[in-house]
């Protein structure tokens, strides 16, 4: 007698922040292994297109537009994904962008609009999916978080602190849940090349770049793809039932060094 029921074989997903960058990946990662999944952004058309692509490419896809920052916009969303796909089996909350900044020069509001995103976006997507798992006894609730949490760095604006917020959020959840058979997991990337802060100016990312190698955070320049942190989504939620990736980091792997001459030779 095994000592938890393994996932069912279809796992219907709901992926927020799924138009670009790490949700897409992982919204295409996902549906390779099978499952079926509910795409959700602000930028609905790109869900649709990518849902297109999915289904051409054999998946099961369903696109809805998702405001993580509006309660209804999120009921809306979860309610339609879970009619078109069925009851949600994974969460993966990835929505997200960033605004660079000093955080004291940060205008109170644009502060604010980064915690509702990363912070209260995350949190409304749990409040509104986690009662159904609760009654299956089973489901995965993954957050994409950020090296940044552990260590801020100069010029993140309210994003460090607000995926600082988000990894309290997800360790609390994960004692509060613990025995009602949910995982509640992080995935936290080092630097990913997707949108995100791509609409900063030079004046802005110069001296954040100086900063941020005054301060030890820029040891070389390669960087994660989205498709990377897919992998380590998938590693997660395709663990067998009894055992919980609780945290994955994720970082770049340094372009490898020519071996000196003396050791090449031995």
């Amino acid at each position: 007698m095994p000592r938890f029921e393994p996932h069912p074989a279809r796992r219907p997903v709901l992926v927020a922040g799924a138009s670009s960058g790490i949700g897409a990946a992982t919204a295409v990662r996902l549906a390779e292994l099978g499952h079926p999944v509910a795409l959700g952004a602000r930028r609905v058309e790109q869900c649709a297109e990518l849902a297109d692509k999915i289904r051409a490419d054999g998946g099961e896809a369903f696109a809805h537009r998702l405001d993580v920052t509006d309660a209804a916009s999120v009921d809306e969303f979860v309610r339609a994904a879970e009619e078109a796909v069925g009851p949600t089996e994974i969460l993966v909350s990835s929505a997200g962008d960033i605004e660079f900044s000093p955080a004291h020069e940060m205008d109170p509001e644009r502060f604010l609009r980064q915690v509702q995103v990363h912070l209260v976006g995350a949190h409304r997507l749990v409040h509104r999916v986690l009662p159904g798992m609760l009654d299956r006894q089973r489901g995965d609730v993954v957050l994409i978080s950020s090296d940044c949490a552990p260590e801020p760095r100069p010029h993140t604006g309210a994003y460090s602190a607000a995926k600082a917020g988000l990894e309290a959020m997800a360790q609390q959840m994960r004692m509060e849940l613990e025995g009602t058979g949910i995982r509640a997991s992080l995935v936290r990337p080092g630097p990913t090349l997707t949108g995100m802060g791509m609409n900063s100016t030079p004046e802005v990312v110069g001296p954040m770049l100086e900063a941020w190698k005054e301060w030890g955070f820029a040891r070389h320049p390669n960087m994660l793809r989205p498709s990377d942190l897919a992998a380590a989504v998938a590693a997660v939620v395709s663990t067998p039932r009894g055992a919980h990736l609780v945290l994955v980091e994720v970082q770049p792997e340094a372009k490898v060094r020519p071996r000196e001459q003396g050791r090449s030779q031995q």
